[in-house]
C-alpha cells in the first residue's frame, strides 16, 4: 500500500496544483476584462447556466456524488493501510520508543540462519507478528529445519523485543544445480 500511496500523492498534488494555476489564470482574466462574464479557459457562464437547470435528485448528480464518495473511501483506506509496520523494541528508559524495521529484523535472523552449517540458502520474512524462515540444507529436512529454528529462537531471543514474534521454519533438501565442468 505504501508503494500506492507513493504514486497517488504526487498525482493527487499535481491535480491540486493544476486547479490552482487555473484559478489563478481565469481571476487574472477576469482582472484583465472585468465585465464578460465568459472565463478565458473555463467556459463559467455555461457552466453556471447549467448548474441553475440541473437539481440534485438527477442521475448526473447523485452518479458524482457515489464517484466522490467511493474515491474519498479508497483514497482513507489507502492512507490508513500505508503507515509503518515497525517492530517495537522494549524501552531503555519511560518515555522512549525504540523500534527497527521488519527488513532490519529479517536480515539479522537470515545472517545467523545462514551460517549453520547444515544452511545451503535461508530466506526470511519479518513482521511485528512472525517470522517466517525458508531454508535449504544439506542432510535431513528436519536436521535443517531444528537447526535453523534454534539459530533463529537465538536471534529473537537475545533481541530486547517487546512481543516475540511467532517463529515459523520450513526446510528443503539442497537442489542440486547445473554442473560447471565440461560437457
Amino acid at each position: 500500500m505504501r508503494v500506492l500511496l507513493r504514486v497517488l500523492a504526487p498525482l493527487v498534488s499535481l491535480a491540486v496544483a493544476a486547479a490552482g494555476a487555473l484559478l489563478v489564470v481565469e481571476v487574472v482574466a477576469a482582472w484583465v476584462s472585468p465585465g464578460s462574464g465568459a472565463g478565458l479557459l473555463v467556459p463559467w457562464r455555461d457552466w453556471r447556466t447549467t448548474a441553475g437547470n440541473v437539481l440534485w435528485a438527477d442521475t448526473p448528480v447523485l452518479w458524482l456524488a457515489i464517484a466522490a464518495i467511493v474515491a474519498g473511501v479508497v483514497l482513507l483506506v489507502v492512507g490508513l493501510l500505508a503507515r509503518r509496520h515497525d517492530v517495537a523494541l522494549t524501552s531503555p528508559s519511560p518515555g522512549l520508543t525504540v523500534t527497527t524495521a521488519p527488513r532490519v529484523l529479517a536480515r539479522l535472523v537470515g545472517g545467523r540462519v545462514r551460517a549453520v552449517d547444515a544452511v545451503t540458502a535461508a530466506t526470511v520474512t519479518a513482521s511485528a507478528r512472525s517470522v517466517s524462515v525458508r531454508a535449504r540444507g544439506r542432510g535431513e529436512t528436519t536436521t535443517v529445519a531444528d537447526e535453523a529454528r534454534a539459530a533463529a529462537s537465538g536471534v529473537l531471543d537475545a533481541l530486547p523485543l517487546a512481543r516475540r514474534p511467532r517463529l515459523t521454519v520450513r526446510a528443503a533438501p539442497e537442489q542440486p544445480g547445473p554442473s560447471k565442468g565440461r560437457h
